[in-house]
Order: C-alpha cells, then sequence, then structure tokens
C-alpha cells in the first residue's frame, strides 16, 4: 500500500470518528432537551438560545443546533430567524387536533384488536391496563405514563397494522407533554382505571364495536378531564 493511500485512509478514519463524536453529542443533546420539554421541566413558550444551551449541556453550539433542529421539524420547538427559538406552545386548538386523530385511529385499532389479539395478547394489555401514579410524585407520574402509552401500543400492535401502530405510537408521543400536564393539575386513577378497565372487557369479549367506542369515549374523557383542569389552572402552561 502506497503512503498517499494509507494516509487517505487514516484521514478518513479522523473524519468518521469525528462525524460519531458529533453524532453522539447530537444525540445526547436532542434527548436531553426532548425529556425537558415532554415533562414540562422546559415550560411551553420557555424561549431558547444556543449558546446558553450550549453550556447548559457542557458542549458546543454545532450539536444544539442539530438537535434543535430535529425537534423543530417534531413540532416541539419553534426556529426564529437571527432570534433563536422557543418550546412550541400548547394550545386549545392544539389538543382538540390530537386528540380527534387519536379518537378515529385508536378506535379502528381497537376494533381490529379485539378480533386479532391472541390470548397471550391480551392477558399482557390487561397487565399494563391497571397503571397508576401518586400526585405530586414525578418518577412515579413518569413511569404511569409509559405504562399508559405501552398500554395504547399493545392494542394498535394486535390490530396488527403496522402503518396504524406507526401513526398512534406518533400520536400518543405527542400526547406525552399533554400527559405530564394533566397530571400535574388532576388525579386521573380513577378516571383511567374504569376507562381501561372497560376497554380490556370488550377485547376479551372480541367485540370490536364496543372496543371502538370505548376506547374513543376514554380519549374523549382524557379530552375534556385536560381541557377543563387546565383552563381552570391558574398557573396553566395552556394558551387559549
Amino acid at each position: 500500500m502506497s503512503r498517499g493511500n494509507s494516509g487517505a485512509r487514516t484521514a478518513a478514519r479522523k473524519s468518521d470518528n469525528h462525524s460519531e463524536k458529533s453524532k453522539s453529542l447530537t444525540d445526547r443533546a436532542y434527548d436531553q432537551l426532548r425529556q425537558e420539554i415532554i415533562t414540562c421541566k422546559l415550560p411551553p413558550g420557555t424561549d431558547l438560545g444556543e449558546q446558553e444551551l450550549a453550556e447548559k449541556l457542557d458542549m458546543s453550539k454545532t450539536p444544539v443546533r442539530e438537535a434543535l433542529a430535529r425537534l423543530t421539524l417534531e413540532g416541539l420547538v419553534e426556529a426564529f430567524p437571527r432570534r433563536g427559538y422557543r418550546i412550541t406552545a400548547v394550545t386549545v386548538k392544539s389538543v382538540n387536533d390530537v386528540f380527534t386523530v387519536r379518537k378515529a385511529i385508536e378506535g379502528v385499532a381497537g376494533e381490529l384488536a379485539a378480533e386479532r389479539l391472541s390470548a397471550e395478547e391480551l392477558d399482557h394489555v390487561e397487565a399494563l391496563s391497571n397503571a397508576r401514579y401518586v400526585p405530586g410524585e414525578q418518577p412515579t407520574i413518569e413511569a404511569f405514563i409509559k405504562q399508559n402509552n405501552d398500554f395504547h401500543v399493545a392494542i394498535a400492535e394486535g390490530a396488527q397494522v403496522p402503518r396504524l401502530t406507526m401513526l398512534i405510537r406518533s400520536y400518543l408521543e405527542e400526547s406525552t407533554r399533554l400527559f405530564h400536564m394533566g397530571a400535574a393539575v388532576r388525579d386521573v386513577n380513577p378516571e383511567t382505571t374504569t376507562d381501561h378497565a372497560r376497554i380490556v372487557a370488550a377485547l376479551r369479549r372480541r367485540d370490536g364495536d364496543a372496543a371502538r367506542e370505548a376506547i374513543i369515549q376514554h380519549t374523549e374523557n382524557t379530552r375534556l378531564g385536560l381541557l377543563k383542569s387546565l383552563i381552570s389552572d391558574r398557573n396553566s402552561l395552556l394558551v387559549l
């Protein structure tokens, strides 16, 4: 091998290592910022600056900028040229839009899942349905929200339509911030327990129509309860 080729390979390896390091930093910045946004540690409407975030995360501005670009594409952050960034506000319309779509796609998933879930999968769905948290205790709230999302995803997977599951996962991700906001101002344990039990009962009866209606009603109950609580809360992060 010539010295020229060897030097080129060395330079390429260095470039690849630099690229991987940059990618790792970008992922780290993205993961941390996203987590703080969806848990409302960084509340809706908060202004963000690249330099400020770079200092907070102890890294250069480049991975921070790339992370913010990803969050902007997801709709969690808004970009303002030459001014910086702002965490996207949560509005009454955005809440209504998310739950309108969820009712449509999760209702269909529930109807199909009633016919297609195996007995083992039904047991798994029922186990996930028993999610509870301690109001005011953030670790239990985070665990509750994860288990609640897993419950809805398990039903979606039972429908055996991968594209539908992908859509439901996406809208559950978008709902996660709303769930954190809601759990902070109201106790949803009784409502969730009752609604989930009704959904599971319909699935076990293999009653597609009842499963669809139970999921739609559950989604509507969540929407109404969330909006009512946030609108009445003086410290609400909701924009009317």
